[in-house]
C-alpha cells in the first residue's frame, strides 16, 4: 500500500480497488500526470456507469431469485 504522500501511487491503488482494469489504470495514471482532468473525469465517470450497470443487473437477478423462492415457499405451504 503506498504512503500518503505517494499520490500517483494512492491514485493507482484506488484505481485498481474501484475494478480498473490495466489498460484502464495506464489511461488514468498518464492523464492525472499530463494534468487533463476533464478527459479523466470523463474516463472515471464511464467507469462508474459500467459498475453501476452491473450492479442494476446482480440486483434484477437478485430480484428473480427473491420470487423464486417466494414462490416455491408459497406452493409448500399450500400443501
Amino acid at each position: 500500500m503506498p504512503n500518503a504522500s505517494d499520490t500517483q501511487g494512492m491514485l493507482r491503488q484506488n484505481l485498481i480497488d474501484a475494478g480498473c482494469g490495466a489498460d484502464a489504470v495506464q489511461t488514468c495514471m498518464a492523464l492525472a500526470r499530463e494534468k487533463k482532468t476533464a478527459e479523466l473525469m470523463r474516463v472515471l465517470s464511464q467507469h462508474r456507469r459500467t459498475l453501476l450497470d452491473t450492479l442494476h443487473q446482480s440486483e434484477k437477478r437478485i430480484d428473480c431469485l427473491d420470487y423464486l423462492v417466494y414462490t416455491l415457499e408459497k406452493q409448500n405451504k399450500s400443501k
